[in-house]
């Protein structure tokens, strides 16, 4: 078990829109605002939105430096514009350092959506385009594992991809998937966790990104119609981030 406080190194891997972050800010608050609401709802002794969490923030788009594992307890790989299969050189720096993690047993592992792919990426195993997108809330299934780790038999998450992990990477734990997506949520106990989806996103954050992809032209009439009526809808963003805090505190 990790001793409280947690120290988790949020790994900025994009910047959200300005229209965003003069809300909601970047993702380091944007994820601290999941993570103490979800350690509020956990009542975990010595864990609130008050008192057990340390985040700091490290963007590693535009600069080269990353925490010394010996100074956290994990790090949290956030979700990006970018293309986790690119060899751009802060990817590829970014792929590096999570080998690192994955070759010690101490530092721990969160991926969200780029995150999650990244860890894949690391491990070894296939990434690429699936056809179409999976976007705006939307539920997945959970495996036996994965019923185990969340409480529920399936789940809703806000959800903006078209980049996949098509594998599981050896020893790992399938926790949820759709149709179009086997690969939705991968665990390594005391390891790692990964969603492919995004716990941190609400509805207005959602609604704003549809909006300027379709105003790009990346998202027809169709599809923005289809997901900005989902945009509303129930998700389990932090029931999500208490598994995450969960297996933080793993033995």
């Amino acid at each position: 078990m990790l001793k409280l406080p947690l120290r988790i190194a949020v790994l900025e891997c994009d910047t959200p829109m300005e229209t965003i972050t003069s809300r909601f800010g970047a993702y380091p608050r944007i994820f601290s605002s999941l993570l103490n609401a979800a350690a509020d709802q956990l009542a975990y002794p010595g864990l609130s939105s008050k008192e057990g969490l340390e985040l700091s923030a490290w963007d590693i788009v535009n600069g080269d430096k990353y925490p010394e594992l010996e100074n956290i307890d994990a790090i949290l790989i956030t979700g990006s514009k970018y293309t986790a299969y690119d060899d751009d050189p802060w990817i590829l720096r970014l792929v590096e350092y999570t080998k690192k993690v994955l070759d010690q047993r101490r530092v721990r592992i969160i991926g969200v959506c780029f995150g999650h792919q990244i860890v894949g990426r690391a491990m070894g195993v296939k990434l690429g385009r699936m056809e179409g997108w999976e976007a705006s809330v939307m539920a997945m299934d959970l495996t036996k594992k994965g019923q185990e780790i969340f409480g529920k038999t399936a789940v809703a998450l806000h959800q903006m991809h078209r980049d996949i992990v098509f594998e599981y990477p050896e020893g790992v734990e399938e926790l949820m998937y759709t149709e179009k997506c086997k690969v939705h949520s991968m665990y390594i106990a005391k390891r790692l966790i990964t969603v492919q989806g995004h716990p941190e996103f609400n509805e207005d954050i959602m609604k704003e990104i549809i909006r300027v992809r379709h105003g790009s032209g990346l998202f027809g009439k169709e599809m923005y119609d289809d997901t900005t009526s989902r945009a509303d809808r129930y998700h389990d963003g932090v029931l999500v981030a208490e598994a995450f805090l969960r297996f933080l505190l793993e033995d």
